[in-house]
């Protein structure tokens, strides 16, 4: 197969990433790095759209009420959710929970909140909890334990789907044809999310977390990098460093599904956790499993490198959470669920 020249990945400096940058006050460095990423999204800010919330579906659950949403997060579409309230008195924490990729369109988030309200999903949904969640639905342990949750679906999964895998390349070249962005209305959509979980009556705005694994992984660190309504980030399973990832054979470059995850020219001025360490000091946390397939140790350890430099500026490194599991491939099981939701309870 055909590849582009050596000579552009050599090219790529990241010439805005903090501490190469001349900008050496943090806070100028982050509004200008932020501007940066917006105006690579190709899709403008959305902060004057009303949520305009409507709400059905609801049951109560062991310990929680459950409930629909389909809230406008951009002028473009309406968008349907799943709401988890904790029985009692609020506001409570909160947890923006951002569902994966996976390959697998007909849930989105189903994934990672039990679907109540469909029972021809049931079936796929409670095997993806097994192949990727210890059998578990995330969303529905969070609730348990106090936290109000909001999963909605992105573009192209579940109630906005399904895409048939082939599909996600025309479905991105007409985002670019119209001068926008798939992977940038997912971004858009997310840090609304994140304003309208915030904004409710039932959350204490000051405690809002994102959440996710795999792809949601990168859309939860991207969502802190984007907005100061996250006030922690937890990302499971996607932090590498943009060059080791960029090797022969890495799932990056099969086309398709990094369309989800790219954005036209950004990368001349800022590497991934460049992009992440927008977000700092807030908390936050990566988990890596030591036999991903996806994401390579090298790239890994890069990023983190990256990442503690940043934190360590602040005098934050206790903010930072950077774990590998050695005996883990690309999962979100059990048991880095629960130090996931330890974690959270300790910075919310």
């Amino acid at each position: 197969m055909p590849e582009p020249p050596p000579a552009l990945k050599e090219e790529l400096t990241f010439p805005l990433a903090w501490g190469a940058s001349p900008v050496r006050d943090f806070g100028a460095w982050r509004r200008a790095a932020r501007a940066t990423v917006e105006a690579h999204l190709l899709v403008g800010r959305q902060d004057g759209t009303p949520y305009a919330p409507e709400y059905g579906g609801r049951e109560e659950g062991d310990g929680y009420t459950r409930e629909l949403v389909t809230v406008s997060l951009t002028r473009y579409a309406r968008v349907r959710g799943v709401l988890l309230t904790p029985h009692g008195r609020g506001p409570f924490p909160a947890v923006l929970l951002l569902h994966d990729h996976g390959s697998r369109f007909d849930i989105g988030k189903e994934k990672l909140v039990r679907p109540w309200y469909d029972d021809t999903r049931q079936a796929s949904a409670r095997d993806w909890a097994q192949r990727c969640f210890s059998g578990r639905f995330v969303g529905d342990e969070l609730a348990r334990r106090g936290y109000a949750v909001l999963c909605l679906d992105a573009p192209g999964w579940g109630d906005r789907g399904p895409l048939a895998y082939a599909q996600q390349q025309a479905l991105a070249a007409h985002f670019y044809q119209l001068g926008s962005s798939l992977a940038g209305l997912m971004a858009r959509e997310d840090a609304r999310a994140a304003s309208f979980l915030a904004g409710l009556d039932r959350v204490d705005a000051r405690r809002v977390a994102a959440l996710g694994f795999s792809m949601g992984g990168y859309r939860a660190w991207q969502a802190a990098a984007l907005g100061d309504d996250v006030a922690a980030a937890a990302s499971v399973c996607w932090m590498t460093g943009l060059k080791e990832m960029l090797v022969p054979g890495d799932n990056s470059l099969r086309g398709q599904s990094a369309y989800y995850m790219l954005h036209p020219g950004l990368a001349r001025h800022l590497d991934l956790p460049d992009v992440a360490s927008i977000a700092a000091p807030r908390p936050m946390l990566f988990f890596h499993g030591g036999l991903d397939p996806l994401f390579g140790a090298e790239g890994v350890r890069a990023a983190h490198e990256k990442l503690r430099a940043v934190w360590r500026f602040h005098g934050a490194e206790e903010r930072l959470r950077l774990k590998t599991w050695p005996d883990l491939g690309h999962v979100f099981t059990d048991r880095m669920q629960d130090e996931v939701f330890a974690w959270l309870d300790g910075v919310l």
